[in-house]
């Protein structure tokens, strides 16, 4: 029997990275709220189209927060997080430039879905450290900017056809 305690020892330390409830607390508010967030951007996008959509965006700010939220928890120094940071803001880097494409009549698709993607996982990442304010915020941003697009592009049309009439009648 003393081979079995060692076996639920060992399993018990190896998941006593929480030690208490506060902790537990914080570490499921963060991850969730990194998810949900990265799961409004990409609903937007999936609502419009887009390739990459709620699952895509879920995961990168999943992942950007798990980066930054794990250190952390590790007591690592703000100097050290800084450059966990710049790695996963290089890495999502990569992710973003295959999302962008470029076809023979020299047409770049796919800018705003890379942007967004940047900016979901900079979102997970606010999460991950305990920002939890600027991420929902920055979402909240994001979204708005995404929805008046349109609007926008109409209304200037419409002053580019005004302009263009006004120049005839003179």
């Amino acid at each position: 029997m003393a081979w079995w305690h060692a076996v639920i020892e060992t399993i018990a330390s190896e998941f006593s990275d929480l030690p208490d409830v506060p902790q537990f607390t914080r570490l499921v508010l963060r991850l969730l709220l990194a998810a949900l967030l990265g799961g409004l951007l990409g609903l937007q996008r999936e609502r419009h189209g887009k390739e990459a959509g709620v699952r895509t965006h879920m995961l990168v700010a999943l992942g950007a927060a798990m980066f930054v939220l794990v250190p952390q928890q590790a007591g690592m120094e703000a100097a050290d997080l800084s450059r966990v940071m710049q790695g996963v803001i290089a890495g999502i880097g990569f992710l973003c430039a295959g999302t962008i494409l470029k076809s023979g009549d020299d047409q770049v698709r796919g800018l705003t879905t890379a942007a967004g993607i940047w900016l979901t996982a900079a979102i997970g990442m606010a999460a991950g450290v305990g920002r939890e304010t600027t991420a929902v915020l920055s979402t909240m941003l994001a979204l708005a900017i995404l929805a008046l697009e349109g609007p926008i592009r109409r209304l200037m049309r419409g002053r580019g056809a005004q302009g263009a009439e006004a120049d005839r009648e003179h």
